[in-house]
């Protein structure tokens, strides 16, 4: 059976309607009428997964973009000697497959049963040019993965490997509050400690090192084995920022 966390980003009802959505406020859909709605979801076609199929393979060509509305996905490519660097990782809300190319220059694959809608590319380009407040989402949604591609570059070169592992779980805890609206103390981990070294730009022993140490020092806790509670979220913040040394 594969993993399902029962935390706030992949614990959604699948098939919901838009109107009920409980990640529209953070989506392309958040400002959208009814009846824009009512043609976005007669456009797309809905695709399920189970844990590790993919979505698509770096060198498909790019002919579907797609929104997840439930489970989680991680994003990767393969280095010209076969290493995989996992570029990132998307949850309910999120929007993919937008290229200038006409390749995906990724590959990207369910971490467990997963919910997407698909559009055609080209369909998909006329109704946004059709309508001027879905092209201000998705604008919005690329400045947003530009900043957080451009934190990834930060935490990759400059951060110390405790630092980089905290950081990332406080990345996980934000884009779990930006769907609840509350704060949250536990960080769900449907991705594997291999999948967060890939990220990390670490080992998968010097990630169970780290938490290790991170739990040590009474700022997390391991409620399971997927799930991490934050147990002192200014310390935690402050390792991120490297006011504590590794």
């Amino acid at each position: 059976m594969p993993y399902t966390p029962s935390g706030a980003l992949t614990d959604l009802p699948a098939g919901h309607p838009c109107e009920t959505c409980p990640v529209r406020p953070i989506t392309i859909c958040r400002s959208q009428t009814p009846d824009v709605l009512a043609d976005l979801r007669r456009l797309g076609s809905m695709q399920k997964l189970e844990a590790g199929q993919p979505v698509f393979h770096e060198g498909d060509p790019a002919r579907r973009v797609f929104m997840l509305t439930f489970g989680s996905l991680k994003i990767y490519t393969l280095l010209g000697d076969g290493r995989r660097q996992v570029t990132g990782f998307m949850f309910p809300g999120d929007f993919l497959g937008i290229s200038l190319e006409g390749e995906y220059s990724f590959t990207v694959e369910a971490l467990n049963s997963a919910e997407l809608w698909w559009f055609s590319r080209d369909a998909f380009a006329r109704f946004i040019a059709d309508h001027p407040t879905v092209e201000h989402e998705l604008y919005r949604l690329s400045a947003h993965e530009l900043a957080a591609a451009q934190q990834q570059m930060v935490l990759l070169g400059r951060k110390t490997a405790a630092e980089r592992l905290a950081s990332f779980f406080l990345d996980l805890q934000r884009r779990q509050e930006r769907v609840t609206g509350v704060s949250e103390r536990n960080v769900d981990l449907p991705m594997s400690r291999l999948d967060i070294a890939d990220y990390l730009g670490l080992t998968k022993e010097t990630v169970s090192r780290m938490l290790a140490d991170l739990r040590q020092r009474g700022l997390i806790r391991l409620a399971q084995q997927n799930r991490v509670e934050v147990l002192d979220r200014e310390r935690l913040e402050e390792v991120a920022a490297g006011y504590e040394g590794d």
